[in-house]
């Protein structure tokens, strides 16, 4: 199993029911395919670099996981299909990705306790 990062950046018209719905969507693709989540934030409201879709903002989310590379076209392939993702990335980390990854998190949980 490989450890990867997605960040997607989904549509502005939404409510949070609805942005919430669009995470757990993609999220339940993940471990459908047997992918374990490590980790995932909700960046919140976030002025684009430049307008997509006649937009200037989005809501980005950001999700790391542990998981088959196969999974990952099944992922971007669900993106695609749902009208309601601006952009996506999805990133293979490498060691030093993924180390730096958990020290972020793990300070990120100590300065919120």
């Amino acid at each position: 199993m490989n450890q990867y990062e997605t960040v997607f950046i989904l549509t502005p018209v939404l409510s949070d029911d609805q942005m919430k719905e669009a995470v757990n969507k993609f999220k339940d693709v993940l471990t459908k395919e047997g992918a374990e989540i490590i980790s995932e934030e909700n960046w919140g409201l976030k002025k684009l670099a430049y307008p997509i879709q006649k937009k200037s903002t989005g809501f980005y989310e950001l999700i790391e996981f542990n998981a088959e590379p196969q999974t990952i076209k099944k992922l971007e392939t669900a993106y695609r299909r749902d009208e309601k993702v601006l952009r996506y990335l999805t990133v293979k980390m490498e060691k030093y990705a993924a180390e730096y990854a958990e020290k972020r998190r793990n300070n990120k949980s100590s300065k919120e306790a």
